[in-house]
Order: C-alpha cells, then structure tokens, then sequence
C-alpha cells in the first residue's frame, strides 16, 4: 500500500473529524491583544482558553522587556546550538536565578518543553532502568517513554497504594538488571486540575530507592507560597529530584527548563540530544523570561489576584451546582454528561450566542457520555467576567438537560 493512501484512509481519532472541525471546535483562530476578551470570527469573546496565569503576555514591563531585547539582538541571536557556539551569559544567568527560585543547584534551559522532557527522560533511562509513571501523565511524558528501552510499570491516577506495589515489582526488576528506578507525576494535571500527592510519593523514599521527576508545568507560577511550584506547596520541594516546567504558561511565552543537583545537570547538558543537536533558544526569549520571573518574585499581588478569581469562579461553579472534580489548582474543569455532538452544539451556542470561549474535551480523550468544558482563569479576569460565565453556563446546562444540543455534525452549519 502507498503510504499517503494509508493516511488517508485512517486519519486517527481527531483527524477523523477535520472536515467539520477545522477552524472552529479545532484550530480556531483567537485574534486581537491576549486578554480575557478577543475576538473570533470577528466577534468578540470573553477568553478562558490561555494558559496566561498571572497575566504576563501583556504586562506593559515584559512588553517593553520583549521589544529593546528583538530591538538590540533580533531572533538571529545567538547562532548555533548552545554546545557549539549558542551560549551566553543571559542563558547561564536565567539557569541561575531559575535554580534560586526553585532551590535545586542547577539548571538547563530547553527550546521547548515537549521536546525537551522527551530527549531528557531518553538520556537518562537505559533498557536496565525502570520507570513508575502516574496514569494521567502529559503526553510528553508517554512519549518519551516510549523513546526508552527500558522497563515501565504505570499505576492508576494518584493511587500511592498501587504506585507502592508498582515500586516492589520495579525494585525485583533493577536488582537482577543492576539499573535504577525512576517515578515521574505531575505537579497539577492539567486537564482535571488536581495536583499529584508529592508529598505521599516523597514519603516512599524511606522504603524504597527511586528518584522523583515531576512535570510542573501548571503549578510553577501558580502554586506555592512564592509560586515556586506544587512542590513548595506541599513542602517537599528540595526531595523533588528532577523539577520540570515550561516557560508556556504562568512565564507567557516559549521555552522550559529541568532543575535539579549539578552533577545531573551536567550529564544533561552533555546528553540531551533535543539541545545538543538544535539552536539556542534566542535572546529575546531569554531576556524576556528574565524579566517575567522577576515580575513573578516580585510581584505576589499577580498571583492572589489569579487566585481571588480562582476562588470566586470554582466556589460560584460548585453553588450552582456544578461539577469541578477534584481540582486544587487555577484549572477549572466542568464536568457534564452528553455526546460529542450536544458538545459540539453546547461550544457553538456559547460562542455564538452568549460570548464565551472555552475549550471543550470529548471523547477519546474522555468516555463516551462525558464532556468537559475546561476554564483556565488568570489574573487579568475579573469578578464581573466570573459572573457572566456562571450565568451562561446555567443557562446551557438546563438546555443540555432538555435535549436542546440533540443535533448532529450533519446538521451544524458553521
């Protein structure tokens, strides 16, 4: 068979529905200054759709930070991977102030975080080595696993229980092979919004040798007494062994880092091949991620007035009867039962009738019956969009409950 014919005769289970779905439900195009309020298709929407935590995409001083530095160096700058000839004293002073902000000795800066994670999890795993990973884990996570020859046992979604037994069965594994264990969670799982149990898998180490990596990509800015993370929320922010995070949500921009004792980092500098075989991130990105996290040390009121709304839009939901789950972070899932048409339906008739943009979450992603309308508050939301957005939601449910949204692909017209 031809390859391309192959293609496309399976599409995969969201190609499957581009021809209804492009531009709209996916790949929508969200135009105007990122904020709360945006336009698409040329109608304004109130925005719960961007990870922009603390609401530094715009902030006036990262705006300015963004401009001088494209000013002065351009994207060119520097050129070359950062082994041969892309390293400068701005990327080695954000590693350094990254590591002061999350109390680990070193750090290493990355182009992106999905790319990164993957080539860091495949240098440091051989075929002799085990890995315990939570079941909800990014895919970043899953794929670079799936790089590793390695053994790899997963167990069910913050269950400590099975990720005990896993750790007995990965513990008879490594002493037959001579490898290592590695256990990898997450800070805040970024669909349903609870947090990984650091603080129970951290209290494991006393019966078991493993080393702990957590992705902390929506907890870094957000969580914590400093916002330094999930970890310093539970206290156990220096027994994380590997800290991982992206600059793509709370820092409002493009890149990610690993933190963790200097020797590690070292052997990664040397060992990720997603760094060593690309280009420096460029300057503009590193001196605009060093303004952000000074603006983040510095200016706590951004993440209380994150949390005000958070507080105010998950307290409101739930009065109202509604279904958060278990979240413990900004993400705010809404919980409803009903097909992947009548959520379809439901997406429209918020965005078309009542304002409002968020992101919904169907099947396969989810069972059959269930959908998802994912809220991510910021900073820059205020009491009164809270307010809007709860109303509408009232008034869309009672119009799931009645059958309303009973219409098919066939029949949208978008």
């Amino acid at each position: 068979m031809d390859l391309f014919e192959k293609l496309l005769q399976d599409r995969g289970p969201l190609g499957k529905h581009s021809s209804v779905a492009h531009g709209y439900f996916a790949f929508p195009k969200l135009e105007g200054e990122i904020g709360p309020l945006m336009k698409f298709r040329g109608k304004e929407m109130l925005n719960w759709s961007l990870n922009n935590y603390i609401g530094l995409a715009n902030h006036p001083e990262v705006r300015k930070a963004d401009a001088d530095s494209a000013a002065q160096y351009g994207l060119a700058s520097p050129m070359g991977a950062r082994m041969m000839s892309g390293n400068t004293n701005f990327h080695e002073q954000l590693e350094s102030e990254l590591s002061d902000f999350v109390e680990k000795e070193d750090t290493i800066l990355l182009n992106y975080g999905y790319q990164g994670i993957m080539s860091a999890i495949d240098a440091m795993l051989d075929r002799n080595d085990v890995v315990v990973y939570d079941s909800e884990a990014h895919a970043c996570i899953i794929d670079g696993l799936r790089l590793n020859l390695g053994k790899r046992f997963v167990y069910p979604h913050n269950d400590i229980d099975n990720l005990e037994k896993q750790l007995q069965r990965a513990t008879k594994w490594v002493e037959r092979t001579g490898g290592a264990i590695l256990v990898i969670t997450e800070g805040v799982f970024g669909m349903a919004g609870d947090l990984g149990k650091l603080d129970k898998i951290v209290a494991l180490k006393e019966k078991f040798s493993f080393r702990l990596m957590v992705d902390d990509a929506h907890g870094f800015g957000t969580m914590g007494k400093t916002g330094a993370g999930t970890g310093e929320h539970f206290g156990v922010q220096k027994e994380i062994d590997l800290y991982f995070s992206t600059f793509a949500k709370s820092m409002a921009s493009i890149g990610a880092f690993i933190s963790s004792n200097e020797q590690v980092i070292e052997f990664l500098r040397y060992n990720t091949r997603s760094q060593i075989f690309a280009k420096a991130l460029p300057m503009p990105l590193v001196i605009g991620a060093l303004k952000r996290l000074e603006i983040l040390r510095t200016e706590p009121q951004l993440r209380e007035q994150l949390w005000t709304v958070v507080k105010a839009l998950q307290s409101g939901l739930k009065e109202k009867g509604f279904n958060i789950g278990k979240t413990e972070s900004p993400v705010t899932p809404v919980l409803l039962n009903g097909s992947t048409e009548e959520a379809s339906q439901m997406i429209m008739d918020l965005r078309e009738n009542y304002g409002i943009f968020c992101s919904v979450v169907v099947y396969p992603v989810v069972p059959k019956g269930i959908m998802i309308l994912r809220l991510i508050p910021t900073a820059v939301h205020t009491l009164a969009h809270v307010d809007q957005t709860i109303k509408a939601f009232e008034e869309v449910a009672q119009k799931l409950k009645k059958g309303t949204y009973s219409n098919t692909y066939a029949n949208t017209n978008l």
